[in-house]
């Protein structure tokens, strides 16, 4: 028979579905999952169930619902100053990976090039080679993460159609600065490229780092795809709600890919996500500074079991180097072994890179979990690197 897709055929099981069934079968605590534990704020939620009643539940707006599509422009604003046009700069999409997708088959053509920072969310590679372009990789190192801009221009030729950029940033907890962005963002300029910017823990930043999207920096509105994520937000992973903002001669093309992926997303989670996105300040800053909390938790556990922990400013992750507990294997075969042995579940950081020389003695937790799983997890972390077994 005729083969399928060349990109999606070649693809093997992920790291994250092996991990996440070796915990099930050692029941283990799975630190490898990117998502939390709660279920989200209670009034969101509500809001939801009301509008499901309520009505209407049929196809919404392709590009989504008027009233989330203002409450986003109304958002970039507020935190940002940013000038959205909601009706011709917002769209709707059904997750940041829908987004994602949208925004990258829009722009690419075979033969161009996509620069992107390794390590990188598992989705950047396969669709931009399934839209015929090339992935040209820059690799970062621990433990500061910086955009290593000699390496950043060398990447750059004239098939260079985009920059990828991810901040803060999965799965390392990079929040990059302004000075690092504006540099950046005067190279995009500079070789008439555009940005693809994942942005979707926005709201999850730390340690009093600051959150700048790349669209705010000179030169950069017009040629800038910002996306957002609803379930990052507020902790409502399941519900799969992203958004585009970008300038209308670009959304425009993006809406028409986004046509024929989802088409449209539903309408009571998104009235609620509209909802959400206009709580106070509060919201947010609690937001934040609950999960600070808990990477402080789970960072001081880990450094009590032996692990040299590395800066974590956003997201969900902090990585944590465990050489100093004396394994010399790879990493994939301590988080094999952890799992096993420790009954802690964590994901190798080298899955996040194609490049050869990836870092191989560093591992990924995830600690957006209740703070009694978060105990357990390094009391069980302490045991092991004490004798071996948890």
């Amino acid at each position: 028979m005729r083969a399928a897709n060349g990109v999606f055929s070649a693809l093997g099981t992920t790291i994250f579905t092996v991990m996440s069934a070796l915990a099930t079968e050692h029941g283990a605590i799975n630190l490898g999952q990117g998502f939390p534990d709660d279920e989200g704020p209670d009034d969101v939620r509500a809001t939801a169930a009301k509008a499901i009643i309520d009505g209407p539940n049929q196809y919404p707006p392709m590009m989504g619902l008027p009233a989330l599509r203002q409450a986003v422009a109304a958002a970039n604003r507020r935190f940002y100053g940013l000038d959205i046009d909601w009706q011709k700069e917002v769209m709707v999409t059904s997750g940041a990976t829908e987004a994602l997708a949208d925004c990258l088959i829009a722009l690419l053509n075979p033969g161009d090039e996509a620069i992107i920072f390794e390590p990188a969310y598992d989705s950047y590679r396969p669709v931009i080679e399934a839209s015929g372009a090339k992935v040209v990789p820059v690799p970062l190192s621990p433990p500061d993460w910086s955009l290593p801009f000699a390496e950043i221009e060398a990447a750059f030729t004239a098939r260079t159609k985009l920059v990828l950029l991810n901040s803060p940033m999965n799965p390392v907890g990079k929040v990059f600065s302004r000075a690092e962005l504006t540099r950046l963002a005067g190279l995009i300029v500079r070789h008439d490229a555009y940005a693809v910017c994942d942005e979707v823990y926005e709201h999850l930043v730390f340690s009093g780092h600051s959150h700048v999207p790349l669209m705010t920096l000179p030169g950069m509105r017009e040629r800038t795809l910002r996306i957002g994520s609803a379930g990052k937000t507020f902790s409502l992973t399941g519900w799969k709600i992203g958004y585009v903002t970008g300038p209308a001669h670009l959304m425009e093309v993006v809406g028409k890919t986004h046509q024929f992926v989802t088409f449209t997303t539903p309408p009571a989670l998104q009235s609620a996500v509209a909802y959400g996105l206009g709580k106070d300040d509060d919201y947010f800053a609690s937001l934040a500074s609950s999960l600070e909390a808990k990477r402080d938790l789970l960072s001081d556990g880990l450094r009590e079991a032996g692990f040299d922990v590395l800066p974590a400013d956003g997201t969900y992750f902090v990585s944590a180097d465990f050489r100093s507990l004396g394994f010399n294997g790879t990493d994939e075969e301590f988080c094999r072994e952890i799992t096993v042995k420790a009954k802690v579940a964590a994901i190798p950081l080298s899955a996040f890179y194609s490049t050869p020389d990836a870092p191989s003695h560093l591992v990924r937790f995830c600690f957006c979990k209740q703070d009694a799983i978060l105990k357990e997890a390094s009391a069980r972390l302490k045991a092991y690197a004490k004798g071996g077994t948890a």
